[in-house]
Formats: C-alpha cells, structure tokens, sequence
C-alpha cells in the first residue's frame, strides 16, 4: 500500500464546528419545553448542527450509495442463500423492488448503486460499474483482497462520496448487499476488538444454530491463520474484509474529509465504520448511528464506537434501510429544533 504521507484515506478531517454546537445548545435551552425533555432528539439536532456549521440544521437531501459484492467465504455455506442472490438483488434494486427502493422513494433520497465486485458483471444501464474483481477470496484461506483490489475498492467508496458533495447532500447514507458478508463483517469485529467469533457471530440471512457455530469455527481459524502484531487497519481490511465493507469504509472517510454527515446503518455498515476509525480515527465525529442490528455482534462494535443507535427495531436487512428508517427521525430533529418557538418569541415564562 502507499504511505501515509501520500495516501488519502490518511488525509487530515476536520473536526465539527464548535460554535455551531454552543449555538445549537443555548438555542435548545430556550425552546418552550424543559430542557432535556425532547431526549435524543435534541442530541441529533446539535450534533448535525455542528457538523453542518449551520443554525438551521437539515436532512432533506439524503444521498444513498449500496455497494454489491460477492465472497469468497460464502463457498464455504455461510449463508441461508445461494450466491447468486447478489447479482440477482442488484436487478431488484434497479427495477425498484427492494427495501431500499421503497424507503429511498418515500424519503425523496437520491438512491445509486454500485457493483464493487459480483461474481460476474450485471450489465444492467443502472449500475454504477466500480468492481474490483469477480468476488473476495475466501478468506479462511488467504487474504480477501490483493492491494489493488482493496485501493480499487476504498476508490469506489470514494466516488460515491464526491458524487453526494456534488449532489449538496444534507446526510449520506451507505447500504450494501453480498451474500456472506455477515462472516466479513464479524471477522472484521472479531480483529479490531479482539473477541472470538463466538461472540460476534448471528444468524446473517438466517442460520439456524448449528450454522452459526460453524461459521464461527470458521471464522476463529481463519483469525488465527491470519493473526499478525503488525498487520495495520489496512491490511486487517484486506484480509477479512468485502469489497463492499472496504467502499463503505472508503465513503465514510471520504465524507467526513468533505465534512459531510454520516448516517450508518447495521452491522455490516457499522464494521466499515469501525475500519475507518481505525484507519483514520476523526472519522468518528461525523457518524451518527441510524440503528442497533438483531445482530449480536453489533452491539459489541457500537460499544467499541460509543455510538447510541437511534432506533432499535430487530431490523437486519442491510441495504441502508435500517439507517433510512432513522432518517425520518432526523428529520424531526432538525423540524423541532428549527421550528419551535422559543420562550421569548413565545411570551412563555421559563422556569425560575
């Protein structure tokens, strides 16, 4: 990989603006309502004030990017699903049929989708065509991804991210899809946090028991045949990760440098987050969290962010959804803070 010095994800993110959130705070304090009383409402209204540098914060313009890409692992029956389910939910995607479409068009999101890295091109007019190779190796037997393909990988990420700058996105939402990525993901958790897989491991696309031991058994040995002191966030992501895990993480850098927000949706998602924390730590600052996972492993790597999800439905979709769910929520965060009125406006005594 290049160095530090010379590669982007390295590059300098600046931190959210301090006077826009001691602005937002005081203004909450004047609201006619008790203070406190609006909850984590409140906290999302300053926290995307301060992000947006703005008096008025607002989540109207949501730019959403799904990144499809196959695995290796889910050779080895990691999945309740065949492998070709991913090719076959990109078509669902353009053709308007998944969750993702349905959410995207009652929140007037802007909605693309990005092949990193199926099994074989879709040719589908309506996919962004970013792929870094036919699918991950399987990573139980050698590193995931070669350095190109994960630079090929973080660039796709990258893209995505300037097109919601050039969008004047309010938030940016990612989404993904690919069979077995549950195992990527939690291998990822598993690296980072240094937890054995059973205790990161879940049902993904809906293993029974017995399935997700062995996936599991699978994952710890692949964590021990990689196991290294001097592997960095990189090379961790190279190993275990999923073309499409490696863009989300690409795309999150790349807003936060372009100061833009981030709303993250599950597990999968939340494990690219947790690989560009580490690979650039500031990232942190401009993520909010849309939701806690059903699966396990999830509530350990929100702990390891200190993220407080803002909803907890039992979702584990993926594609973005449970993070478009919670964009609606944002949204009235930003209506309540904007829009209420304030003591003084109101002729309203505050409390003594």
């Amino acid at each position: 990989m290049p160095e530090k010095s010379t590669y982007w994800p390295f590059d300098a993110i600046q931190p959210p603006a301090e006077g826009a959130w001691r602005r937002a705070e005081k203004r909450q304090r004047r609201l006619t309502k008790p203070a406190g009383s609006l909850g984590m409402l409140e906290m999302l209204a300053m926290q995307l004030a301060a992000m947006q540098n703005a008096d008025q914060p607002a989540a109207e313009r949501l730019h959403i990017s799904v990144f499809a890409a196959d695995h290796g692992i889910a050779r080895q029956g990691v999945s309740a699903y065949p492998q070709e389910v991913t090719a076959q939910m990109l078509a669902n995607f353009v053709n308007g049929g998944a969750a993702i479409n349905a959410l995207a068009e009652n929140l007037g999101a802007t909605l693309e989708v990005i092949d990193v890295g199926t099994l074989r091109a879709s040719g589908l007019a309506d996919v962004i065509d970013a792929r870094a190779g036919e699918g991950t190796a399987d990573f139980t037997q050698r590193d995931a991804m070669t350095p190109v393909e994960l630079k090929i990988a973080l660039q796709a990420g990258f893209d995505a991210a300037e097109r919601a700058v050039r969008g004047d996105a309010h938030v940016f939402i990612g989404g993904e899809m690919g069979i077995g990525n549950t195992s990527s993901a939690t291998a990822l958790g598993c690296a980072f946090l240094q937890q054995p897989a059973s205790y990161l491991a879940g049902p993904g696309s809906g293993l029974d028991d017995d399935a997700v031991m062995r996936k599991a058994r699978l994952i710890d040995a692949a964590l021990a045949r990689h196991a290294d002191d001097e592997m960095t966030p990189l090379d961790i992501l190279r190993a275990y990760g999923g073309f499409e895990i490696a863009a989300l993480t690409g795309a999150f850098i790349r807003c936060a440098q372009r100061r833009l927000p981030i709303l993250v949706d599950g597990f999968i998602c939340t494990a690219a987050a947790l690989c560009a924390t580490q690979i650039n730590p500031t990232t942190r600052d401009w993520m909010l969290f849309g939701h806690q996972s059903a699966e396990p492993g999830h509530e350990l790597m929100l702990y390891a962010l200190d993220a407080e999800p803002i909803l907890n439905l039992d979702m584990r979709l993926g594609e973005g959804s449970g993070a478009a769910c919670a964009a609606g929520l944002l949204r009235m965060a930003c209506a309540l803070h904007n829009n209420m009125a304030t003591f003084e406006d109101a002729g309203v005594t505050d409390r003594t």
